[in-house]
C-alpha cells in the first residue's frame, strides 16, 4: 500500500499535488511519502509482536537523512555497509547502539571509527576480516560484538544480481565453516562472537527459501551452543519483496513471514534482528519526470522524458519493472500505445520502460515512475554530465526539498585541473 492517489484529476502524494511540486521544484525529482514509510515500518514491526525484534533499516535502500530520521524516530535501528552510511545515520540522530555495520569489505579505518562511536555490532564475512577487527579493537582497548554472516547456500529465486546466499555468491562464510570460525573468534582478543547473521538476497516473494535458511540458522544456534559458544541473537537479514505493479511476484504479508520466523527460531531463545530496506522504502517513493518529445517508429512509440537511466538505473541494471502512471488522470481513460519510455542519455540502455502498453502521452505531460523509493536516488549518477536530481518528502499537506537539485557549478567544480593544464 502507498499514499499516491488521484484527487480532482491529478496525482497526489498524500495531500500534495505533484503538479504543484513539479512547478516549484522542476523535473525530474524523487518524491517520498512519510505516511507510507511509517505504515510499512509499523506493519513489519507489529507482525512480530512479542518477539520484540531489533529492526535495522537497510540504509543502502534509501539513504536520505529525512528517510533515516523518520524511521529512527519510530525506534528503528540502522544496517549500514560503509562509514559514509554510518555517518549519515549518526547525523540523522540514530543512536550508535542501534546501528549494525555489515558489508564484505570493511577497512581498518572504518572499523576504528565504528568502534570509537560505539555501534551495536559488526556482521563479519571472512576469517581475515574478524582477525583485522580483533587487531583494531585491541589497539583501541575495545571489544567488538560480532556476528558471522553465514551463507546457507539457499537459492532465493530472485534476480542473479541481488542473490546473496548461494555458495557462488561473494557474501559470508560457508555454513560448514561456521563451527571452526566461531572457535577461532573465541581465541581472538577484542572479539565477542555472540550472534549469527544471514541474508540470502533481495526481492524474495516466496517463503520457502526463508524457511529453509532460517531452519539452518536454528540448527547452527544449537550446534554452536553445544560447542560452548554463547549465542544471544540471530540477524535474519532482509529480502522480503514488494509488489512491483505489472509483475506476477506478489510477496507474502509480514504476518506470514513472522509465522515462518516463529516456526523455525521461536524455540531457540534468541533475540531476533532484521534489516529490511526495500519493503519499507520502495513503495514510499516515486520518480516524477516530464515528456520532452514523442516519436513514432512503426508500431512502437517512443516517449522521451527528462528522467533517465542515470536517475533510475534499475530497469537497465536489473531488468526491473516499474509501473508508469500519468500525473493527469484524464490520460488513464484515453487511447493506449505500445511504448518505450526513454531518457536523453546517449545509450541504448537508457530506458525506464520497454514495450509497455501506456497512455498516449504528449510533450509536456508529467508521468510517475512508481515503486522507486528503494535503490533509486541512491544509485543515481551524473553520466552525460547530468545533475543529480532533487528529493522531496511529503508529510500530509506539506512538502520539503530534502536534497536540492545539484547545480552545474557544483557538479563541474568537483574536477580539478592538473597543474600543467592551468
Amino acid at each position: 500500500m502507498h499514499h499516491f492517489t488521484y484527487r480532482d484529476g491529478v496525482l497526489h502524494a498524500e495531500g500534495v499535488s505533484l503538479v504543484t511540486i513539479a512547478e516549484e521544484v522542476g523535473t525530474p525529482f524523487y518524491c517520498y511519502s512519510t505516511a507510507t514509510l511509517v505504515r510499512h515500518y509499523q506493519v513489519f514491526r507489529d507482525a512480530f509482536g512479542d518477539l520484540d525484534p531489533l529492526i535495522c533499516y537497510a540504509v543502502k535502500a534509501n539513504s536520505n537523512q529525512a528517510v533515516i530520521k523518520t524511521l529512527g524516530d519510530l525506534g528503528a535501528g540502522m544496517d549500514v555497509v560503509s562509514e559514509g552510511e554510518l555517518r549519515r545515520a549518526l547525523a540523522a540522530g540514530v543512536p550508535a547502539d542501534r546501528i549494525i555495520f555489515a558489508g564484505v569489505g570493511k577497512t581498518r579505518a572504518e572499523m576504528s571509527f565504528a568502534l570509537e562511536v560505539g555501534i551495536r555490532g559488526f556482521n563479519v564475512e571472512s576469517e581475515a576480516e574478524v582477525e583485522a577487527l580483533s587487531s583494531v579493537a585491541t589497539e583501541l582497548g575495545k571489544t567488538a560484538r560480532v556476528a558471522f554472516r553465514v551463507n546457507p547456500d539457499v537459492d532465493p529465486g530472485t534476480h542473479e544480481k541481488i542473490s546473496t546466499g548461494k555458495a557462488e555468491d561473494k557474501f559470508g562464510i560457508a555454513y560448514e565453516e561456521a563451527p571452526r570460525l566461531y572457535a577461532r573468534a573465541a581465541e581472538l582478543p577484542g572479539i565477542n562472537a555472540d550472534a549469527i547473521h544471514m541474508h540470502i538476497g533481495s526481492q524474495i516473494t516466496d517463503l520457502a527459501p526463508f524457511h529453509k535458511a532460517f531452519t539452518l540458522m536454528g540448527e547452527l544456534v544449537s550446534a554452536l551452543r553445544a560447542d560452548n559458544h554463547t549465542i544471544t541473537h540471530v540477524d535474519l537479514g532482509g529480502g522480503l519483496g514488494v509488489p512491483y505493479a505489472g509483475t506476477n511476484d506478489i510477496p507474502p504479508h509480514p504476518d506470514e513471514y513472522a509465522k515462518v520466523v516463529r516456526e523455525t527460531l521461536g524455540r531457540h531463545d534468541v533475540k531476533i534482528a532484521f534489516e529490511p530496506g526495500r519493503m519499507i522504502a520502495a513503495n514510499a517513493g516515486i520518480l516524477i519526470a516530464r515528456v520532452i518529445y514523442t516519436k513514432d517508429a512503426g508500431a512502437k512509440r517512443f516517449v522521451i522524458g527528462d528522467g533517465a537511466m542515470n536517475d533510475l538505473i534499475r530497469p537497465t541494471l536489473y531488468e526491473a519493472y516499474h509501473d508508469i502512471w500519468p500525473v493527469a488522470e484524464e490520460r488513464c481513460g484515453g487511447p493506449e500505445r505500445i511504448t518505450d519510455v526513454v531518457g536523453p542519455v546517449c545509450e541504448t540502455g537508457d530506458y525506464l520502460a520497454r514495450s509497455r502498453k501506456l497512455p498516449e502521452f504528449k510533450a509536456g505531460d508529467l508521468f510517475a515512475v512508481m515503486t522507486a523509493g528503494a535503490y533509486g536516488a541512491v544509485q543515481a549518477g551524473t553520466y552525460n554530465t547530468r545533475r543529480l536530481v532533487p528529493e522531496v518528502m511529503v508529510n500530509r499537506a506539506d512538502y520539503a526539498v530534502v536534497r536540492p537539485r545539484q547545480t552545474y557549478d557544483e557538479l563541474i567544480n568537483l574536477d580539478r585541473l592538473a597543474p600543467w593544464l592551468e
